[in-house]
């Protein structure tokens, strides 16, 4: 088990029958609340556009497309939102997910911009929008989380056991 690399204090990996897990401690799901300005000094102006002012990436622009385990993390404050097994192809332009590492991970809010009435999702440790999710996505769960790429950071699964390396 070790501390993830340049995230928060409590995520940890942990290898384990099943693989690799990112283990999150109570902590984890405290709000992280700042002023603009500290979240201008973290984001890139485009994850600050998109992430703190609601904004949308253009579709079929994400730069990556990872095809290997792992986890998909909050941009802005490390908390594991999605993983690689829940990914699909839905052909709308932004990656898409049926549902969420853990329900408590995200939080839904309605938006009534742009003329529509949509549920946006939010991390739900630092309040950033992360895109929106719809009906009509594959079972178990029948959602479509069509979710903003520039505001994930990919985490690939290792294959660490305790005592690795030492």
């Amino acid at each position: 088990m070790g501390l993830v690399p340049g995230w928060p204090s409590g995520i940890y990996r942990k290898s384990g029958p099943q693989g690799v897990r990112f283990c999150e401690t109570e902590i984890m799901l405290k709000k992280i609340k700042k002023s603009e300005d500290e979240w201008k000094k973290i984001l890139t102006t485009e994850q600050f556009r998109v992430m703190r002012q609601h904004g949308t990436e253009a579709p079929f622009t994400c730069s990556w497309n990872k095809n290997e385990n792992g986890v998909y993390h909050c941009a802005a404050c490390g908390l594991p939102l999605f993983r690689h097994e829940h990914k699909f192809d839905s052909g709308t332009g932004w990656p898409s997910y049926f549902q969420p590492v853990a329900p408590d991970h995200v939080e839904f809010q309605v938006d009534s911009s742009h003329g529509m009435i949509r549920e946006e999702v939010r991390c739900a440790r630092c309040d950033s929008h992360l895109g929106h999710v719809f009906e009509g996505g594959p079972p178990p769960t029948r959602k479509r989380y069509c979710i903003n790429s520039i505001a994930l950071k990919f985490i690939p699964e290792i294959d660490e056991e305790p005592g690795d390396g030492e």
